[in-house]
């Protein structure tokens, strides 16, 4: 089960975690299924994203597998759009600048991670904040 509230795992039994369905429960939480191929991840995440195109987490999980894949300009897409919709989800700054830096475009990931600091500190988020500023400085 995954509570949009929180976002945190009540119940895993594998190394990943799937939205299988936007099936809300009762709780308000997502019916969710295990499991560890992609492709399958990619397709459960696009179907929410059919039926809901500005669900933060199902984009912020589709970027996610992109990134995994090695698909930069894909995930760089969907952090992209992610973060015109949802300015202040600030793990997608960091996740993004990431992505950035496994692409060998290190200017465009200190931009975005001077951008993600902001989002930090508007949010109150003093973990993703210093992440964030750590990583800038080892960019130089």
């Amino acid at each position: 089960m995954l509570c949009p509230d929180s976002y945190s795992e009540t119940h895993q039994t594998d190394a990943y975690v799937v939205i299988s369905k936007r099936r809300p429960l009762a709780t308000g939480c997502w019916e969710v299924a295990t499991g560890t191929d992609s492709m399958d991840r990619i397709a459960a995440l696009n179907e929410i994203l059919t039926e809901n195109p500005k669900d933060a987490f199902a984009r912020y999980g589709l970027a996610m597998e992109y990134s995994k894949q090695g698909d930069f300009d894909r995930a760089l897409a969907e952090f992209s759009i992610l973060l015109e919709n949802n300015p202040d989800y600030t793990a997608g700054y960091f996740m993004g600048a990431q992505t950035l830096v496994r692409a060998e475009r290190a200017e465009d990931a200190k931009r975005m991670l001077q951008d993600g600091i902001a989002s930090a500190r508007r949010t109150g988020n003093l973990h993703a904040q210093s992440e964030m500023e750590a990583l800038l400085a080892e960019l130089g």
